[in-house]
């Protein structure tokens, strides 16, 4: 176990846990909504601090970050659990499982694996990084110091103040949108309150100069609403600007909803075209390889910049994050170079 960090000790012996927007009120001997956080004689402790269950060399694109460091190799770790109960989740056996597990593989270990495996970062993904917070902050402090960089893939539900405790080390992050932010989609499918935090972590995250996208899973039936998608889109603008990478992902039947069809193709355009009219320019969609909304295009002479295939980038017509075209600068973070499948590896 290690001690936990963003939390607050109160008289009667309870804690209150300040890294996710639950800020979950634990009494001795209990563990918060994530279960894998625990309040041991009025101390909070992390259970899973250094045990990974997934440690993979991923392209960056699957994360997906598109604008950032195109054609990257990252070191990706999680740990179990989570701090929603997504019922969609195609993570659920590491995101649901409430045994604490996982392979002894300390911060050290991980920077030592990302440079052995020539990754140019490190990812904190697949699970939810702000359950296992104080393990990802001393793997990116670590990776900073060996010239990586560092890339979340979160719910956004971390509170201001994990913003801020992250800010020096991290990056870029993906943070994840479900049913276009849909309150009563967040309620019933995700036992969330609310989503309306989630935006104030997308305020706070520009504010820290971290590079941000966004995605958001269009699940069938039951959250793919057109008019959720604009709006999402707009506050996405109002937000972050109108250069901010958006996709939309393909939901595929799992966990819970396996009784619920995959997205139809047509819905997710319509999606994109709805997120186009609210002003945002770099529209993608996912999971649905070989369509052209996989390409980035420029915005100014409509010729496309970095070519995609699913997970690889195929071909790039970039110069320091110009269009080679026109000139007009991108809101790229290079340098950009081509995926390479062989780079590919599972560790765990």
């Amino acid at each position: 176990m290690r001690e936990a960090m963003l939390y607050e000790g109160l008289s009667d012996g309870k804690v209150r846990c300040n890294l996710c927007n639950r800020r979950c009120l634990i009494p001795s001997g209990s563990t918060g909504f994530c279960r894998v956080r625990r309040n041991v004689d009025g101390r909070l402790y992390s259970l899973v601090y250094g045990r990974a269950v997934a440690a993979n060399v991923d392209p960056i694109e699957k994360k997906p970050l598109y604008h950032y460091r195109p054609g990257s190799a990252v070191m990706s770790i999680a740990t179990v659990s989570c701090n929603f109960r997504c019922l969609f989740c195609d993570n659920w056996v590491l995101s649901q499982e409430e045994e604490i597990m996982g392979k002894s593989l300390p911060p050290e270990a991980v920077v030592e694996l990302a440079v052995k495996y020539s990754c140019d970062g490190v990812s904190y993904t697949y699970t939810e990084p702000t359950i296992f917070f104080e393990y990802a902050y001393d793997t990116a402090r670590l990776a900073k110091q060996r010239g990586l960089f560092n890339t979340f893939v979160t719910n956004g539900y971390m509170t201001p103040e994990a913003v801020e405790a992250i800010r020096p080390y991290l990056n870029a992050a993906t943070v994840d949108f479900k049913g276009s932010a849909n309150p009563r989609f967040y309620r019933e499918f995700m036992s969330v309150p609310s989503p309306e935090p989630i935006f104030e972590t997308l305020r706070a995250l520009r504010q820290a100069g971290v590079f941000v996208e966004v995605t958001d899973l269009v699940v069938t039936k039951h959250g793919d609403s057109l008019e959720d998608a604009y709006t999402l889109a707009s506050r996405v603008k109002e937000i972050l600007g109108s250069e901010t990478p958006f996709h939309l992902l393909r939901f595929h039947p799992d966990y819970q909803l396996i009784d619920v069809p995959p997205t139809p193709i047509e819905t997710l355009e319509r999606a994109a075209e709805k997120a186009m009219e609210a002003g945002l320019r770099h529209v993608y969609l996912g999971n649905v390889p070989g369509h052209r909304l996989e390409h980035t295009y420029c915005p100014s002479c409509g010729r496309v910049v970095i070519e995609r295939w699913g997970f690889d980038v195929t071909g790039l017509s970039l110069k320091d994050s110009r269009c080679a075209s026109c000139g007009r600068q991108l809101n790229i973070v290079g340098p950009a170079k081509p995926q390479l499948r062989s780079r590919w590896a599972s560790l765990i």
